[in-house]
């Protein structure tokens, strides 16, 4: 059986590239200001959760998953009209939510300095 060199193991996939038939990402869109507005969720499901934009697609939530509230932060993409959830977020108990709430201001000071 013949040795096979390294040159010809080559690999027909990138390992960082991920699979070809990926959408490519939404474009950013800038917006001016800081502010958060909220409104009802858009997304076409008639659940009624309420949505608080942060800044462009980063939106908070409020969802139920498996009978329990949890608050999700969350950047969104939009999809032949629909605003989805992606990837890349955190879902937050109401525990883990109000412990998040009590250290804010000690993030901020620390931020700040």
């Amino acid at each position: 059986m013949p040795k096979i060199k390294k040159a010809e193991r080559k690999s027909s996939s990138d390992s960082d590239s991920g699979p070809d038939d990926r959408n490519p990402p939404p474009s950013k869109k800038s917006k001016e200001g800081a502010d958060v507005k909220s409104n009802k969720n858009d997304s076409g499901d008639d659940s009624g959760t309420t949505t608080w934009t942060l800044e462009g697609m980063r939106q908070v939530r409020i969802n139920e998953f498996r009978g329990r509230k949890m608050v999700d932060i969350r950047e969104h993409y939009e999809k032949e009209g629909k605003v989805l959830p992606g990837k890349k977020g955190i879902s937050l108990t109401l525990s883990q939510w109000k412990k998040l709430l009590a250290v804010a201001d000690d993030v901020t000071r620390a931020l700040e300095k």
